[in-house]
């Protein structure tokens, strides 16, 4: 079992929520396969601004812009909007596309809560269980993407591993410059945030504030679920 590490130097303690849920488990989304050594490749099936598989078609449609996909999660408090940026972030976002096309995200929770910091989920289950998936890592680009400030979704990855980002995000809930990209090393290579709320920040906002517990494997959970029921791509 991996040990619970700080992000960066100096961090507020909560912050070690990102990468706690690589303390339990294999360590994030199931097992999964190495990522191409060169950090090159396609992005997966789901292009950019497509519409969904075939198993939820009818449920959204081509997007206006491609380079800025927009996704509706539905969670038990309320909706979120959000604005990703495959301009900045291209592999990062078609693999989460790829998810949210597959159903992944539906039913998982927000597993992790640090009041006024970040907001982690994508990976879990209410009764804690992970989900499984074979989809490789995708590379980080953090050198590239948007900064970590508040209201921008970004990609949970191992603290010792600069590729490692799988189907975990977290929600920024104020300006996280020290999850920025810093330089070359894992530690500081940063988090990559591909996208933006542009609606439902109140949402957020109202989840970052829910009563937490410490469990072993899962510091500052939820006493109640917050459950993301689905994550549709509406444009």
């Amino acid at each position: 079992m991996a040990g619970i590490r700080a992000i960066c130097t100096g961090s507020f303690w909560g912050l070690v929520g990102i990468v706690a849920l690589w303390a339990a488990g294999t360590g994030g989304c199931g097992n999964t396969k190495s990522p191409d050594s060169d950090g090159q490749g396609n992005p997966p099936p789901a292009a950019l601004g497509g519409t969904n598989s075939a198993g939820q078609s009818g449920q959204a449609s081509p997007a206006a812009d491609p380079l800025h996909p927009v996704v509706q999660i539905e969670t038990s408090m309320g909706k979120i909007t959000v604005q990703l940026d495959a301009e900045k972030a291209p592999l990062t976002v078609a693999n989460f596309l790829q998810y949210v096309q597959e159903g992944f995200y539906n039913g998982t929770i927000f597993h992790l809560v640090a009041k006024g910091d970040v907001v982690v989920g994508g990976a879990y289950t209410p009764d804690l269980k992970e989900k499984p998936t074979n989809r490789p890592p995708v590379r980080n680009e953090a050198h590239r993407a948007l900064k970590n400030t508040r209201g921008t979704i970004a990609m949970v990855r191992r603290p010792d591993a600069t590729d490692s980002a799988t189907c975990q995000f977290f929600f920024n809930l104020a300006d996280n410059p020290r999850l920025d990209f810093q330089d070359q090393t894992p530690e500081k290579y940063g988090y990559c945030a591909f996208g933006q709320v542009i609606e439902g920040m109140e949402v957020l906002d109202k989840i970052g504030m829910v009563e937490v517990e410490d469990l072993p494997d899962f510091p500052l959970k939820p006493v109640q679920p917050v459950v993301i029921r689905s994550i549709q791509q509406i444009r």
